[in-house]
Formats: C-alpha cells, sequence, structure tokens
C-alpha cells in the first residue's frame, strides 16, 4: 500500500495508538459506537472517504498556490498532495472490489464549520498561518476517526487499511502545525492552536452520527 508505515508488533501498534491520542490534543474521542452505523451503510463511509481524500488534496493545492516562493512549504504541499490522491485511488479500489458505486461528492458541514473559525482578516502571513492551522485540525480529527474504525470495525481489511491511513494522516498532521510555527511572523501558534482545538471541541458534539468520516 503506497505510503504505508510496515508495523511488525501488536505491541508497537499499541504504542502508536496511543502515542497519537495524546499527540493530537483532541479534548472530545469519538464514541465507538459510530462504527456500527459506518458498517450499516459502507458505500456511504467510503464514497465520502474518497472524497474527503480530494478534498485534501485541493487543499494543498491551494497553499502551494497561494504561497509559491516558499519552497520547503511547496514541496511538502505536493508530497501531501500526491499522497492524498493516491489515498482516494486505495478508496476507490476498495470500492469497486466491494462491487460498489462512488458515489457523487459529499458536503462535509463538519469541515465548512471549521472553515467559518479561520480569520479573515489579517496579513498574508496570519492567513498562512491560520490555513495550516485549519488544516491540522482536519487532519488530527480524521487520524482519531481512522483510529476509532481500525480497532471496531469488523471487516478486518478495513480495519487493517484505515490503521494505515492513521499513521499517514498524522504525519500530515505534524506537517501542517510544524510549518504554522516555522512560518510565524507575529501569530502566537501555540495559543491560537489553543483556540482551535477549543473551537472544535465545541462543536464535534453535533458529529459522529452519521455514516461518514466526519459527519
Amino acid at each position: 500500500m503506497k505510503g504505508n508505515i510496515i508495523l511488525d508488533s501488536r505491541s508497537k501498534i499499541v504504542f502508536l495508538h496511543l502515542k497519537f491520542s495524546t499527540m493530537l490534543g483532541l479534548k472530545l474521542k469519538t464514541d465507538p459506537r459510530w462504527v456500527n452505523i459506518v458498517e450499516s451503510n459502507i458505500q456511504e463511509i467510503l464514497t465520502d472517504h474518497a472524497w474527503c481524500e480530494q478534498k485534501a488534496a485541493s487543499n494543498a493545492i491551494s497553499i502551494i498556490t497561494n504561497n509559491s516562493e516558499k519552497e520547503e512549504l511547496v514541496t511538502e504541499m505536493l508530497k501531501i498532495a500526491k499522497e492524498e490522491i493516491e489515498h482516494f485511488e486505495l478508496v476507490h479500489e476498495l470500492i469497486k472490489e466491494k462491487g460498489l458505486t462512488l458515489g457523487r461528492e459529499r458536503k462535509d458541514d463538519y469541515v465548512n464549520e471549521l472553515y467559518k473559525f479561520l480569520k479573515k482578516d489579517g496579513s498574508r502571513n496570519d492567513s498562512l498561518i491560520d490555513r495550516l492551522l485549519f488544516s491540522a485540525m482536519i487532519e488530527a480529527r480524521s487520524c482519531e476517526r481512522f483510529k476509532v474504525l481500525s480497532q471496531n470495525i469488523k471487516d478486518q481489511k478495513l480495519a487493517t487499511f484505515y490503521r494505515d491511513l492513521m499513521i499517514s494522516e498524522a504525519g500530515h498532521y505534524t506537517t501542517f502545525l510544524g510549518f504554522a510555527r516555522k512560518y510565524t511572523e507575529k501569530v502566537d501558534v501555540d495559543k491560537r492552536w489553543q483556540e482551535w482545538i477549543e473551537f472544535e471541541t465545541s462543536i464535534i458534539t453535533k458529529y459522529g452520527k452519521q455514516e461518514t468520516i466526519h459527519g
């Protein structure tokens, strides 16, 4: 599987799960019973997941478009965009293997609500930093959802698939957060990140009730 990290022992998997829980900093965890909803409509979760990967690739490309002078950022965003499209491909292959069909693009209310928290005023640099934190927030919650799926879904192929993607999403999360800290000029990134976490905590209770990645 492209971009995967091979885990060679159960203890290492458990360690990584615990590490991710601490690292992500999310205050509210997804109720494992959400997986029961997911399992009632596998086609829907896979369709939604595929489009989440496409949107993530588009987000990385948008960051490149608006910050083309930052060579290191462009290089890493290109890697992320490629990985997200590869993930789209992998999800699509799963859909085909199961004899299902990729549905039309889904609206992501969770991401749209996070988007409203983005600061629209301020300098170009301020906008970049908040866009990076917005991106890190989405990756953090996606990583957490993938962890819940990997631990609770009955389909063992999907469990392994989501465990591997959990590791990839964690890498993207740290990349976005790292660049926010690297490129900030005036924004207190740690303070602003805590504001993002608090906002996410205030809205996440509305989600986790549908057979979608963030829904």
